[in-house]
């Protein structure tokens, strides 16, 4: 019966001795205290406390930690804004007893600190140098923060202005005037393109023109000499000058008939065919050749006359 008494004693006593040892992890401090009194600082591995009389006051992570603090201000422009900060901060492995015991809430005093400087420093800018200077404003808050946190063991590593979100209606705002420069650099190009279109088919055109004249003359051209070899021909086998110019008159006369009656989409032309028609236009052709030479002989002699 007394050896059963002996069990619970040597149970109760086991536990008391692996209560003693406790595992620290890694990247983590363990505080211990003796009777509520700060005691030692533990990190990882295995460790060693007096049963019954050190306790572990808390665990600190020794990681690097994010805190997201989302701060609306106003700009100077007037124009409510929503900025989400992002802090990365870590415990200091040398100052674990600070961080420990001079804050209850880390994450609430560097909260305040965010809010603080973001209201200082974007009442500043307008909405535009927002967007622009948000590595300044991340650069103020990490300044603020270390000079604030570093004496109560805590490290700030970055901040970083990861959103930046202003009033639905000035976003729209904005993209209506985004859209509109877009529109007006589009019509500009548009209308550029199109003067260069109509300055390109009026120097075609100019130079269709010039080709087309100077083939004109050189038809005129051609056809004149073809005349003249032709009279010189007409007059070698005895056919003098006004019946060889009669007879290519009445040839070229029957040809432009031919050429009309093959094209079929020809609109109606009434010309005279009979073989008469020939020698008549070349005689009117001869009539108001040798007029038109009389007016301007009597012209000349008319403005001797006034010269006189």
């Amino acid at each position: 019966m007394g050896q059963y008494l002996f069990i619970p004693i040597i149970f109760f006593g086991l536990l008391i001795f692996i209560s003693a040892f406790f595992i620290v992890k890694q990247q983590t401090a363990v505080v211990v205290e003796r009777f509520g009194k700060f005691q030692s600082i533990r990190h990882s591995g295995l460790q060693i406390k007096i049963p019954l009389v050190d306790r572990i006051a808390g665990r600190l992570s020794l990681k690097i930690q994010q805190l997201d603090v989302i701060v609306e201000t106003k700009t100077l422009d007037d124009v409510f804004v929503r900025l989400k900060v992002s802090v990365q901060y870590k415990v200091i492995k040398d100052k674990v007893y600070d961080a420990f015991y001079k804050l209850d809430y880390p994450h609430d005093q560097i909260t305040s600190y965010v809010f603080d400087v973001v209201r200082a420093e974007v009442p500043k800018m307008k909405l535009d140098d927002v967007f622009v200077k948000k590595d300044d404003i991340a650069i103020a808050v990490k300044t603020e923060l270390n000079e604030a946190m570093l004496n109560y063991g805590y490290d700030i590593i970055k901040t970083l202005v990861t959103d930046i979100d202003p009033d639905a209606q000035v976003k729209s705002a904005m993209n209506r005037i985004n859209a509109a420069e877009r529109e007006k650099v589009a019509a500009q190009y548009e209308g550029d393109a199109a003067r260069i279109l109509i300055v390109e088919k009026a120097k075609a055109e100019a130079e269709s023109k010039r080709l087309q004249g100077q083939g004109i003359a050189d038809q005129r051209r051609e056809i004149a000499r073809g005349l003249e070899e032709s009279v010189e021909v007409l007059n070698k086998v005895g056919i003098n000058s006004q019946e060889a110019s009669a007879l290519i008159v009445v040839t070229q006369h029957y040809d432009t008939l031919q050429a009309i009656g093959e094209e079929t989409n020809s609109n109606l032309i009434l010309l005279p065919n009979s073989p008469q028609a020939g020698s008549d236009m070349l005689n009117n052709m001869v009539a108001s050749f040798t007029a038109s030479n009389q007016i301007g002989e009597a012209m000349k002699k008319q403005n001797k006359k006034k010269e006189e």
